[in-house]
């Protein structure tokens, strides 16, 4: 068959879908899990449709669908979007979302976004998708007068971020605001992209201006316009969809605009994945290493084939430089599966760029689940991409969280496979998220340390660690909100808050923040705690308080509860309260107060609790670490046991 984008070629075909369907339970347990296995289909937009009832039967059913995430969005556009709501709940399971749609009314983008009273402000959502096209903005075409048409880009924008106001304002909502697609119609041809006051160059400067504009905003931005390029804008702008039901594009790409929606609201619930599990024969080169040898295998410039696995490495490689780990799980002896890493003149992968590398005669989902302990990262992390589709069944079979890209027959298209399937959407990028894969490299060093270490407390001395404390700042605020909006596991409440929460956080009376950085003999962990206190009166409460799981059993949590005591002590503050929210994922720390000391004081039946300490009885520690504190006082503070 065909490579073709729309149909969405990474997820397999769905076969006896409807029947699939009917036999699900809405009032099962298992009932999540198996809207996930469905959804993770090649699915058209009547077998969205189809899905999307049955997750609200689920739901009509009182199926709390508890590994689900959820996420309230409202749909705001100057085109008919009644076929994205039911798409978009449906792709959302694909990416472990219950996704809550509200469709605005038909053309009240202004009204519903500026009156506080309108439905979706008191719907309070967490995001509103801005669908809005060249239609519905003043972008204009001026040959003669090219000034009219540059007035035209500032007041588009200015409505864009009037209504971006707007809507975080009334509805306490971040916005999502669509790139513009360019128009097929070139009134000169080639020569409008030179021509001042082209509309192809006004829509141009306007998609460059507001993806600028998104920066630090707290808001997503959503890059319709690429998108629309990719498939084509014959294809995308569909005349007659549009004159007859003012559809903003050609329906039979709903399923491909949801899935893209869709990887912004995981990325945004911090379920982008993290970790690319790679086979090698056949999928990193071409042949069997162990029976083709060195000189037999495929790989490099000169042949088709060689080239095409060539592309493959290139992928990788990217990923690894913008902080996606990279690790190997292949059924070869180890010795043989690394000498091409070792020897081969061709190979852009290297030893140094594999965090983990599993070389045995296990089956993979046996070694994928040994590198995800490895590593301290969920198997909702992971993307395996192996050439062999046995392979690829197994590791869907028995381990249905990570995820496993259909791949062609032509190894060319690999690569343009895992692209397509966007696996690792990002909503923000910062200079630390690049050093992700170093660090879990660096870990492993650690981990080898801590195994010839003769005890805890000696490995801990060893790795000559150095904290540092400091209130939240602007040159931390991007990385702050990141963690606090992907932070799942080591997440006491999940609370989540955008950069301008963090900004107004940094500057409201009677909240105590504290970013925590770590470093120690291998390298900086970079920031990898956040905690938020609310003051009443003389009690702190924690309304947040999450962590890297890449630093588990340093005895960080301990440092960092003798720092809020410590502030505590200082700011007149006498008890501190802790509170535990159970999610799906979070059930980690369910005994984290507890271990710290505090005492429990109430218990729900759902499992929420809340927890009390006493600061003036709560007694230092002699902590394996160097103490730095900045931005509270001048003082550098050395532990006994850091000596």
């Amino acid at each position: 068959m065909t490579w073709s984008l729309p149909e969405l070629p990474w997820l397999p075909a769905a076969e006896e879908f409807r029947e699939r369907c009917r036999a699900v339970d809405p009032a099962s347990s298992g009932a999540d899990s198996e809207l996930r296995r469905l959804a993770n289909h090649t699915l058209d937009i009547n077998q969205l449709s189809q899905l999307a009832r049955l997750l609200g039967r689920c739901e009509a059913a009182g199926n709390a669908l508890k590994t689900l995430g959820t996420v309230r969005l409202a749909l705001l556009g100057n085109g008919t979007l009644s076929l994205l709501a039911p798409a978009i709940r449906a792709t959302g399971l694909r990416h472990g979302l219950r996704v809550e749609v509200l469709e605005a009314p038909f053309g009240a983008v202004a009204q519903e976004a500026l009156d506080a009273q309108s439905t979706v402000s008191q719907w309070k959502p967490d995001l509103a998708l801005l669908a809005i096209d060249h239609r519905a903005l003043p972008l204009i075409e001026s040959i003669d007068n090219p000034g009219q048409s540059e007035n035209g880009v500032v007041d588009s924008l200015s409505l864009i971020q009037t209504l971006r106001t707007n809507l975080r304002e009334n509805a306490g909502a971040a916005s999502i605001v669509q790139t513009v697609p360019s128009v097929p119609a070139a009134l000169f041809g080639s020569f409008d992209a030179a021509l001042p006051g082209t509309l192809g160059r006004a829509i141009d400067g306007f998609n460059r201006e507001l993806a600028d504009s998104i920066g630090a905003s707290g808001d997503l931005l959503f890059d319709v316009a690429s998108l629309a390029a990719t498939v084509g804008l014959d294809r995308w702008h569909d005349s007659a969809n549009w004159n007859h039901g003012k559809l903003p594009f050609d329906p039979h790409l709903t399923p491909l605009y949801a899935d893209h929606l869709c990887r912004l609201l995981a990325a945004y619930r911090g379920k982008s994945r993290k970790v690319l599990v790679l086979d090698l024969d056949n999928t990193l080169w071409g042949g069997v290493i162990g029976d083709d040898g060195l000189e037999g295998i495929a790989l490099g410039n000169g042949s088709a084939l060689g080239e095409a696995f060539l592309s493959v490495q290139q992928m990788a490689l990217r990923l690894r430089q913008r902080g996606i780990v990279l690790a190997v799980s292949s059924k070869n002896d180890e010795a043989r599966a690394l000498e091409p890493f070792r020897s081969h003149p061709e190979m852009l992968l290297h030893e140094n760029h594999i965090a983990c590398f599993q070389a045995n005669w296990e089956d993979k989902a046996t070694n994928i689940r040994a590198i995800a302990e490895e590593l301290s990262l969920g198997l909702d992390s992971f993307v395996f991409l192996d050439d062999n589709p046995a392979e690829r069944a197994l590791v869907r079979r028995f381990l249905p969280q990570v995820a496993v890209p259909e791949l062609p027959a032509d190894p060319s298209q690999y690569a343009s496979t895992i692209w397509a399937a966007g696996y690792f959407e990002a909503i923000a990028y910062s200079s630390e998220d690049g050093k992700r894969a170093d660090d879990y490299q660096a870990n492993a060093s650690r981990r080898k340390l801590e195994g010839a270490a003769g005890d805890l407390d000696g490995y801990l001395r060893s790795l000559k660690m150095k904290i540092h404390f400091a209130p939240f700042d602007d040159p931390g605020r991007a990385r702050i909100s990141q963690l606090i909006n992907k932070s799942n596991q080591f997440n006491l409440t999940t609370r989540r808050y955008s950069e301008v929460d963090v900004s107004d956080m940094q500057r409201q009376a009677g909240i105590f923040t504290l970013q925590v950085r770590l470093a120690d003999m291998f390298g900086d962990n970079g920031m990898i705690c956040v905690i938020v206190c609310r003051a009443e009166g003389s009690i702190w409460e924690i309304d947040t308080w999450l962590m890297s799981c890449r630093v588990l059993k340093r005895r960080v949590e301990e440092a960092v509860l003798q720092e809020i005591v410590t502030q505590a002590r200082q700011a007149g503050i006498k008890t501190v309260v802790g509170r535990y929210i159970p999610t799906e994922r979070n059930g980690m720390v369910r005994e984290h107060y507890k271990t710290l000391g505090f005492d429990l004081v109430e218990q729900s039946d759902g499992g929420e609790s809340v927890w009390r300490l006493d600061v003036a009885s709560t007694a230092d520690k002699s902590l394996p670490m160097q103490v730095i504190r900045e931005g509270f006082t001048p003082v550098i503070l050395d532990s006994a046991a850091a000596e």
